[in-house]
C-alpha cells in the first residue's frame, strides 16, 4: 500500500528545507504540489512551493469538486486561501508513497479524504525562540518585509499546534530541527521503517 507522508509543523521550524532535502535524497518519493491564492515570495517558483492561483481559479475547482481541503486565512494583506486538489497528483496512491508540506488542519482534512492508514504525520519541531528568530531573518530577506504577518503566524501557530490539537490529531512522535542531518536521519528512518 502506498503512503502520504505529511510534512508539518509551526512556521520556521524548517519544513520546507526538510522537505526539499528529502525529495533530493529519496526519489522514491513523489511530490505533491498544493496550491494558494496568497503572493508569490522572493525565491518561490510556481509550480515547486505552491500552485499559486487566483480567487477566481479556487472558485472553478471547487465547483468541479476537485478541492480536497480548503483553509482561509485572514492575514494583515487581505484573506489568503491554501488547498490541496485531487486533479492527477494521487493517482497510485495504492502503490506509491508521497511527500507533502501542510498545516494540521490540513493533515486532518487529509486524513479524513484518504483515511488514517494511508497518512504519516512527519512533525517538525523547534524552540519558539529559534523559531522566532528564523522567521524574522526570513522575512528581513524579503522585498517589502510584512513583520505584522510574522507576528500573526507566530501567534496563530500557538493556537493552530496546541499540545491538546496536536493529542486530537494523533500525532505522537516528533522530529527536532536543530540539526538539519540528525533530523533528516531520524525521518528517513522513519519513512524506511514504513515502507511495505
Amino acid at each position: 500500500m502506498g503512503r502520504i507522508y505529511y510534512i508539518m509543523g509551526k512556521s520556521a521550524t524548517g519544513k520546507d528545507t526538510v522537505y526539499k532535502e528529502l525529495l533530493k535524497r529519496r526519489p522514491d518519493l513523489k511530490k505533491i504540489v498544493p496550491c494558494t491564492t496568497r503572493p508569490i515570495r522572493e525565491g518561490e517558483t510556481d509550480g515547486v512551493e505552491y500552485r499559486f492561483m487566483t480567487v477566481e481559479e479556487l472558485e472553478k475547482n471547487l465547483r468541479a469538486g476537485k478541492v480536497i481541503e480548503l483553509r482561509t486565512y485572514q492575514t494583515v494583506a487581505g484573506p489568503w486561501n491554501y488547498f490541496t486538489m485531487d486533479d492527477g497528483q494521487f493517482d497510485l496512491l495504492e502503490t506509491s508513497r508521497y511527500l507533502m508540506i501542510g498545516t494540521l488542519e490540513s493533515y486532518e482534512k487529509m486524513r479524513q479524504y484518504f483515511g488514517a492508514q494511508a497518512l504519516v504525520p512527519i512533525y517538525i519541531e523547534v524552540p519558539d525562540g529559534i523559531r522566532l528568530r528564523r522567521a524574522l531573518e526570513r522575512e528581513d530577506a524579503q522585498k517589502n518585509p510584512n513583520y505584522r504577518e510574522v507576528c500573526r503566524r507566530y501567534l496563530a501557530d500557538e493556537a493552530d499546534f496546541s499540545e491538546e490539537n496536536l493529542r486530537m490529531a494523533g500525532i505522537e512522535k516528533r522530529f527536532g530541527n536543530l540539526d538539519l542531518g540528525q533530523c533528516l536521519y531520524e525521518i528517513e528512518k522513519e519513512i524506511g521503517s514504513r515502507a511495505d
